[in-house]
């Protein structure tokens, strides 16, 4: 189901189809580096991963992570969409793309149209964003975007502290 299209983008709800892209990516270097690692380590577990996080999310709030590709040939670049944490009490931007993706301005045009979407058609009053310490290249996107890094924060008791950006004023 496509949820947005930007000028080069689609942005659609990920599926069981999707595993062995999403085994690709939560397995590249930069992916385990700045986001962490999720333990998917083959097609079966990239399946349960797509079903048990976003199309959960997608059933139970109505938003999650989309596969992101190039409307000129469908092909995928990552992911990007609003998370629902436990441990933070507004919603999330989250992203995520193939490093040969990187510095074409993907990132910013579908983080750009999953913002206006959230607070448009989905009524979020305040969105915000987390990264690793050592993630300078998400944060200046997420300066980009209009939000601003407020605090070091902690998700769990004994996990590691990342950086909170949130919105403006």
């Amino acid at each position: 189901m496509i949820v947005l299209e930007t000028e080069r983008l689609t942005l659609r709800h990920l599926c069981e189809d999707d595993a062995a892209f999403i085994l690709a990516l939560l397995n590249e270097p930069s992916f385990l580096q700045f986001i962490g690692d999720k333990g998917v380590r083959t097609l079966e577990d990239a399946r349960i991963y797509i079903l048990k996080g976003p199309v959960d999310m997608y059933s139970r709030l109505g938003f999650g992570l989309y596969m992101t590709e190039l409307k000129d040939g469908n092909i995928p670049l990552g992911m990007c969409g609003l998370i629902k944490r436990d441990a933070l009490e507004d919603v999330d931007i989250g992203f995520a793309f193939l490093p040969e993706f990187w510095g074409k301005g993907y990132a910013y045009e579908a983080s750009a149209a999953v913002l206006d979407h959230g607070k448009e058609a989905l009524g979020l009053k305040r969105i915000v964003a987390i990264t690793s310490p050592d993630n300078q290249a998400s944060g200046r996107l997420l300066e980009k975007l209009g939000l601003r890094f407020e605090q070091m924060i902690r998700l769990s008791e004994g996990a590691e502290e990342v950086r909170l950006f949130v919105p403006l004023l």
